[in-house]
């Protein structure tokens, strides 16, 4: 087989070790050279130095939880490394030890059967860092909310039915007050801010309880963890700010997709980054986004097949912003969920228009382009002539004799 590269070098990542085998031409290229280093700095420099010294040009290893990262911020600028997804190294069985493992890497990496993973620059892995601990906070804030309606709810207290966040300027005004001791319900309801204060007749009713000081105790611990995540959300969005300063345009850019906010745009940024270049084609990424459809054929027939896995906070993202964007009804994204959730379903008709949304965002950071909306017409200019007939056949079944004249 044709040895793609010259002087490489695979490594078997632990969280305390570290076992590499380099190949190198000479006598002993058939085994190559092994050696175990600790994960430490100062380990990890003395690996840098030997695959130096060997004039190594290309690493590969495996993608292992988070412990290949501190091998890659040290090897990154030294020579091309290469994160390859274990599933692609796993299928030759019997390779069960450190030295086997590297060096089957090292082989496979040598006549180039090794894909390597996408790996954002520094800057948006940064980035990346920040929008998924964001995410984490709003998950936990979440959380922390459905707690106390659990809570209320087991003292009889209907809050939620009536103030759609129990957590706002009035729901939190009102639970301030029920734990201060103020148990009367008119004189709570009185707090309502808005245009909750209309419903100050059902707020009555829905405070009327059995709310105790042990009630009190938990609300106030729950309420407390709740402002705390509040002002941490704060800080850590101030702080994407500064980290997006160079990615700016390309924020705005994503803006203009119809269910794509801010956040959103921010996510996206930071899981795909600006540079298109690294996939191939729309169709590529968003196979490696994880919302292309799955191929499951044999004998000529073709089975239901679920998407494939990939990456979760990005999917993640895009399905959120597809469900923002079936509810806006003027667009091409509302025209393609009504399209395919009338005979698919509303879940696959979801990913669907989530694929579009990414296909939509690679060509526009792909060309520096805004999005250009098609309308919610689009498919019935593609298939004017199926449509038309549909209408007919559907009119006649009802009963109507119909005869189609062209408009002027």
């Amino acid at each position: 087989m044709e040895r793609v590269y010259e002087r490489c070098c695979g490594l078997d990542v632990h969280k305390e070790r570290v076992v590499a085998c380099v190949r190198t031409p000479g006598p002993r290229r058939s085994r190559g050279q092994v050696r175990t280093f600790g994960t430490t700095t100062s380990e990890l420099l003395r690996l840098c130095d030997w695959l130096s010294e060997n004039e190594v040009t290309h690493v590969a290893m495996e993608s292992t939880g988070v412990y290949w990262k501190p091998v890659f911020n040290i090897l990154e600028g030294v020579c091309e490394v290469l994160l390859v997804n274990a599933q692609h190294i796993k299928a030759v069985p019997g390779r069960k030890t450190d030295v086997k493992d590297c060096e089957w890497i090292a082989e496979l990496l040598e006549h180039g059967l090794l894909k390597p993973s996408f790996i954002p620059p520094e800057p948006i892995r940064d980035l990346r860092d920040l929008t998924r601990y964001r995410k984490t906070l709003i998950r936990e804030r979440a959380s922390e909310v459905n707690r106390i309606q659990k809570l209320l709810e087991s003292a009889n207290i209907k809050l939620a039915s009536v103030a759609t966040d129990v957590v706002g300027a009035s729901g939190r005004a009102m639970l301030k007050a029920l734990i201060s001791g103020q148990l009367d319900p008119q004189h709570v309801a009185n707090l309502a801010k808005g245009t909750l204060r209309a419903k100050r007749g059902h707020l009555v009713e829905a405070l009327t309880g059995r709310f105790r000081d042990h009630h009190a105790f938990m609300i106030r611990q729950m309420l407390t963890h709740v402002e705390e995540l509040e002002q941490r959300i704060t800080e850590c969005s101030a702080r994407i700010e500064a980290c997006m300063s160079p990615f700016a345009l390309e924020r705005s850019l994503l803006e203009t997709i119809p269910g794509v906010g801010r956040i959103t745009a921010e996510a996206l940024i930071a899981e795909m980054g600006v540079d298109m270049t690294r996939f191939p084609d729309s169709a590529h990424f968003a196979s490696w986004a994880g919302l292309c459809p799955g191929n499951n054929e044999s004998g000529g027939k073709r089975r239901a097949a679920r998407v494939r896995k990939g990456n979760l906070w990005l999917k993640t993202a895009l399905v959120e912003a597809a469900l923002a964007a079936k509810k806006q009804p003027n667009t091409y994204f509302a025209a393609l969920g009504r399209r395919l959730g009338g005979r698919r379903g509303a879940k696959r008709a979801t990913i669907a228009v989530a694929h579009a949304i990414g296909v939509a965002a690679w060509h526009i950071l792909a060309g520096a382009q805004p999005y250009r909306e098609l309308g919610p017409r689009h498919f019935d200019n593609l298939a004017s002539d199926r449509l038309r007939r549909l209408y007919v056949r559907r009119l006649r079944e009802l009963g109507f004799n119909v005869a189609l004249e062209p408009a002027a």
